[in-house]
């Protein structure tokens, strides 16, 4: 599958992409890992890792999934893996602040920030009126704060379901859990986040 075009693997579906990343085929591993980046970027954010230490956690995420990817046996739990190594990084993190726990400002990662256009949970439209882009992005603004101060096993199971789109068993099996408590913490999550969307859906 080598000798591709960049166009071709930017055409590529996302389970041939890593079955030619796994044959030694760098420019599929290159192409992989631009797909991956931002979304692994903004899962670290909406866990509430310390500002400092995003970059440092989303490389070495990507630095382990271009080492380790020819371990991986079933390319179709790619994003499962993924979504162990980041929540195994981001408690490794955990461990480390542990003495010197701070409060996480989540305006801190977003605020002014004109590179984050096309962030998962970004309610804004290029489309929209001005005055609809100011309530979408007031409201964008609301659900991360609102996730920021959610418990962290409620976080992660919400960012894991929703950020990276893994299914009630891929999340149990990754905090050692089972389904009926995964789904039990992110019900409870959504509901926190519904009752403080109400005022801007009335």
């Amino acid at each position: 599958m080598k000798g591709f075009s960049p166009k071709k693997y930017k055409d590529m579906n996302l389970y041939d992409l890593i079955c030619s990343a796994q044959e030694d085929d760098y420019d599929a591993l290159e192409e992989l890992i631009r797909r991956e980046q931002k979304n692994v970027f903004t899962s670290f954010c909406y866990l509430g890792a310390p500002k400092e230490s995003l970059s440092d956690l989303t490389q070495e995420t990507l630095f382990r999934v271009s080492k380790n990817i020819k371990n991986l046996k079933n390319p179709k739990l790619f994003k499962s893996w993924l979504g162990q190594i980041i929540s195994n990084l981001f408690y490794d993190e955990l461990r480390k602040k542990q003495r010197n726990p701070e409060a996480i400002s989540i305006e801190s990662y977003w605020l002014n920030d004109e590179n984050n256009d096309n962030s998962v949970l970004n309610i804004c439209d290029s489309t929209l009126k001005p005055d609809e882009k100011v309530l979408g992005r007031e409201l964008t603004d609301v659900i991360r704060e609102m996730i920021s101060k959610l418990p962290e096993h409620f976080r992660l199971v919400i960012i894991l379901r929703e950020l990276q789109g893994l299914s009630y068993e891929e999340i149990a099996k990754i905090t050692h859990t089972n389904v009926g408590t995964v789904k039990s913490r992110i019900s409870r999550a959504r509901s926190k986040l519904q009752e403080c969307l109400k005022p801007y859906l009335t």
